[in-house]
């Protein structure tokens, strides 16, 4: 069993055996925030992150931007990686605020990552993998459905329909057709941004019978809806305005366009969440799922996408213990430390009170 691949669903002795074979690795802090002086306008596409196309053995998944910094290096190239050095990753390769960079790592790691080799897979399961865990395990990395990743991708297909993980051209395509005929001189801004993503639900409903639209995806959903207008905007124009060439870099070639600098100032919570509020406010919804085409039925009681502190508690109450329900005592002890680090950067910004699914 590879060290990178998770724990989900394996039993008390399968994890006392993992254990026995592979110890428990030391989890470090997560890092602090890029020092001040270090912290502002610079290349990242320079020499020391050059790119490079990943080989057949290295792993890549549904987010453009981790993928990209895996390329140039910012990241391991292999695309294992603990979540300490992602969080550094997109700091120093996009300029992610310390606090935003955070939640989003460690949530997906706790979903997706494993707690006692602390490494996760920012990819899909492969047959580079090797074998696969014992029934009824789930293969861990980002590319499993229902976690970090969910339908509704602007660059992916929904579960339904294939592989979500893979980049696909004709979805990216229609980002490019409405960023020509509702943004900005033809980029993809948030007016592009607002009516995009919701065609991208408008169409799941209508066309997937298994559309699962609820916490937690929908934070991610909005989330990832926004990056681009941020993160992959050169930051000596940091104009929220995306350009077609520059999406095609990220997306399509999955590399840092050509004399790159990331954001001028680390870029956070206070900044995405009123852009997030913006495009939701458009064309407002309510959670929900599907049972069979176009008949979407509502889930009221799931934490609405404006709710951050119901939505941090359905990630931690519901969806990880539904997925880890009688951890052993040193898995437990890794879960509550990474718990404790999610905590840690929601507590930055929001005034949500902590949740202990597995005891303090």
């Amino acid at each position: 069993m590879p060290a990178y691949e998770s724990l989900v669903g394996l039993g008390e002795r399968e994890v006392s055996d993992f254990i026995a074979h592979n110890g428990v690795a030391p989890i470090p802090n997560p890092p602090a925030p890029l020092a001040k002086g270090q912290d502002g306008l610079k290349l990242s596409n320079d020499p020391a992150h050059p790119f490079i196309t990943p080989g057949p053995d290295d792993l890549r998944g549904p987010c453009p931007a981790l993928n990209t910094l895996a390329n140039h290096g910012f990241l391991p190239r292999n695309g294992v990686a603990r979540p300490d050095q992602i969080v550094t990753a997109v700091m120093e390769g996009l300029n992610l605020g310390n606090d935003f960079a955070k939640f989003l790592v460690y949530q997906a790691f706790l979903m997706n990552g494993n707690p006692l080799t602390n490494l996760m897979s920012i990819g899909m399961h492969t047959p580079l993998t090797g074998q696969n865990p014992p029934k009824p395990a789930l293969v861990g990395g980002l590319s499993q459905h229902g976690t970090f990743e969910g339908d509704t991708s602007m660059s992916r297909v929904d579960a339904f329909f294939g592989d979500p993980a893979a980049f696909n051209q004709t979805r990216f395509n229609d980002l490019l057709d409405f960023s020509t005929k509702y943004g900005f001189n033809g980029t993809y801004d948030l007016n592009a941004t607002a009516e995009f993503r919701f065609q991208r639900l408008q169409d799941s409903i209508m066309t997937n019978p298994e559309l699962d639209f609820t916490a937690p995806r929908i934070l991610s959903a909005y989330s990832e809806a926004v990056f681009p207008l941020v993160y992959f905007v050169d930051g000596r124009l940091n104009n929220r305005q995306l350009t077609q060439d520059a999406a095609t870099s990220f997306f399509a070639d999955q590399r840092l366009p050509a004399d790159f600098h990331r954001q001028p100032a680390p870029v956070s919570f206070e900044v995405i969440e009123p852009m997030v509020g913006e495009i939701f406010a458009k064309h407002p919804f309510t959670p929900g799922v599907n049972h069979g085409k176009n008949n979407y039925q509502l889930m009221p009681n799931t934490p609405a996408l404006s709710d951050f502190c119901g939505i941090y508690k359905d990630i931690v109450l519901r969806v990880i213990p539904a997925q880890y329900p009688r951890p052993s005592s040193q898995l437990k002890d890794a879960l509550n430390k990474n718990l404790g680090f999610l905590f840690g950067a929601v507590k930055q910004q929001h005034n949500c009170t902590q949740v202990f699914p597995y005891g303090r």
